[in-house]
């Protein structure tokens, strides 16, 4: 990494408490002294969990409801650290189970990203999950009671893609990982 020029992080204040993320005004100093202020939204970060089926070429998927695009999603399953102080593994072991009924035995952290760090702060952990067992699911809220659980085979992500059946961005971001993955380690390119 190249020497980047220093912004201080003065401080925040609080502007709206919305439940699980916060609305905040930040004070920033740049490198020439120049102070600024930039609002953020401080969330607490999601996982998103790419369960791999035994076939190597298909992933569990979701769709459901999502109120913000009026309109369901398919994506992978995922969730937001909604339990403070819980790892990241664990919220992503536990959001497979409540979405899908699944369980894995064997969890890859693949990387994150973070969303829109242009005004907020989210950041989402994307888990490849292996030799799933089938379970009772554990759904939560309205959205996730109407959920549908569903398979994407990954040879057909970029048809999907182009007919706008996957819109999601750490879901497309999810698979891309996914697949360089098992390009890498499994031989398999799609």
């Amino acid at each position: 990494m190249t020497d980047f020029p220093v912004f201080r992080h003065i401080g925040e204040r609080l502007r709206y408490d919305a439940g699980f993320f916060n609305l905040v005004t930040g004070t920033f100093v740049a490198p020439d002294g120049f102070s600024f202020e930039r609002s953020i939204v401080r969330h607490p970060g999601a996982v998103c969990i790419a369960a791999l089926h035994a076939d190597n070429e298909s992933v569990v998927a979701v769709r459901q409801y999502r109120s913000a695009v009026d309109r369901p999603l398919l994506e992978l399953p995922a969730g937001k650290m909604d339990k403070p102080e819980e790892p990241h593994l664990l919220c992503a072991q536990r959001e497979l189970i409540e979405e899908t009924g699944y369980l894995a035995e064997k969890w890859t952290e693949l990387g994150y990203f973070y969303n829109s760090p242009g005004f907020n702060d989210e950041k989402t952990v994307i888990y490849l999950a292996e030799d799933l067992t089938k379970i009772d699911r554990s759904t939560e809220g309205v959205e996730e009671s109407y959920m549908t659980v569903e398979k994407i085979n990954l040879a057909e992500c970029d048809q999907l893609t182009d007919a706008k059946e996957l819109t999601d961005a750490k879901t497309l971001i999810a698979l891309g990982w996914v697949r360089r993955y098992l390009a890498e380690n499994k031989g398999k390119v799609f």
